[in-house]
């Protein structure tokens, strides 16, 4: 199983949205790093559902359901999406500042790459996230 995190703006589509819908496509992909990290998803990867813009935090965790396929809303052809389950809320969220504060998280693309929506985090970064947002001993 690999990890991930997808990067959203609550007012477009809100960790709230996911949860009510349950599972959804992640569409909307238009960068080509970010579009090679949805093709490299499996079923039953898991990911962080990261709020953006203004709040900036890590607030639930979702499961790829279903692999890369073509994006309709691309009218190039070229990108494609995933579909995603809600799998639970973190407790407590975890905010972009607090992952930069922790030099054992100044690794990851959310921190060194901050405008890419789609992007892998390691094993022991989700351990450590999972643990800040109260989560800890439940990863995989």
């Amino acid at each position: 199983m690999a990890y991930w995190l997808l990067k959203t703006e609550p007012g477009h589509w809100s960790w709230e949205d996911q949860w009510r819908k349950e599972v959804e496509h992640w569409d909307g992909v238009r960068n080509y790093q970010a579009a090679a990290n949805l093709k490299a998803m499996r079923v039953g990867d898991r990911a962080f559902f990261y709020h953006s813009v203004n709040e900036k935090r890590i607030v639930g965790i979702v499961e790829v359901v279903r692999e890369y396929y073509p994006d309709p809303t691309d009218a190039s052809g070229r990108f494609g999406m995933v579909d995603v389950k809600a799998v639970e809320p973190l407790p407590r969220p975890v905010t972009l500042e607090e992952i930069k504060a922790d030099p054992r998280l100044a690794h990851l693309a959310l921190v060194r790459q901050s405008r890419l929506s789609v992007m892998p985090v390691d094993p022991a970064s989700w351990d450590l996230i999972l643990a800040r947002g109260g989560l800890a001993g439940k990863a995989g």
